[in-house]
């Protein structure tokens, strides 16, 4: 005995049935029965308070958070002004001393410009160029320019220099110091 399964469609009807009954025998109950009623708003109303009890946590985590960074802020502007007033230098009796810190600032800002311009030249320049025109550079001047150029600019200029100069170079910028040039030739007797 093989028992049928019922098609999709008379299980669909059925549901439709019974959910029409169950809705008719709610609407039929007296005024006073509002139980069903108050039951589905009190699960619509509990996850509505829900929700809301959570966005005001989230909103008091984000101002208390907030609070925080304000405090750290202060404390850090805080920090900053006593670091300035303990570095600002004593207001000095000699105006001629306050001049000569001006025209040293104006000289070191002059020769910060200067080196600027050197190295947006030599960046503009096809590398096997400005290689030759570096090598003949002093090493400080070669070590400044080499700083306010772009890496990649520098790189390609250090690959077209002869490889003792590129050398010289590379010890001068990591900050060790650069080996004599080597004498080709005969030793000094003496």
């Amino acid at each position: 005995m093989t028992i049928k399964r019922p098609s999709l469609l008379m299980l669909m009807a059925g549901a439709a049935a019974l959910s029409t009954l169950a809705h008719g025998v709610s609407a039929s109950g007296t005024s006073g029965e509002k139980a069903p009623a108050k039951a589905s708003q009190s699960r619509l109303g509990s996850a509505i308070q829900s929700e809301l009890a959570e966005k005001r946590q989230t909103a008091k985590e984000r101002e208390r958070a907030l609070d925080l960074r304000e405090q750290a802020i202060r404390a850090s502007e805080k920090r900053l002004k006593d670091n300035l007033q303990n570095q600002q230098p004593r207001p000095q009796t000699n105006g001629a001393a306050a001049a000569k810190a001006d025209a040293k600032a104006a000289k070191e800002a002059e020769e910060a410009e200067t080196l600027d311009q050197l190295a947006r030249i030599y960046q503009s320049m096809k590398p096997k160029q400005a290689a030759v025109v570096f090598e003949q550079l002093d090493i400080d001047v070669q070590i400044a320019v080499a700083r306010k150029m772009r890496e990649r600019s520098t790189a390609q200029i250090l690959a077209a220099m002869t490889p003792a100069a590129a050398a010289r170079l590379s010890m001068a910028l990591a900050g060790k110091r650069p080996a004599p040039p080597k004498r080709v030739g005969p030793a000094p007797v003496g």
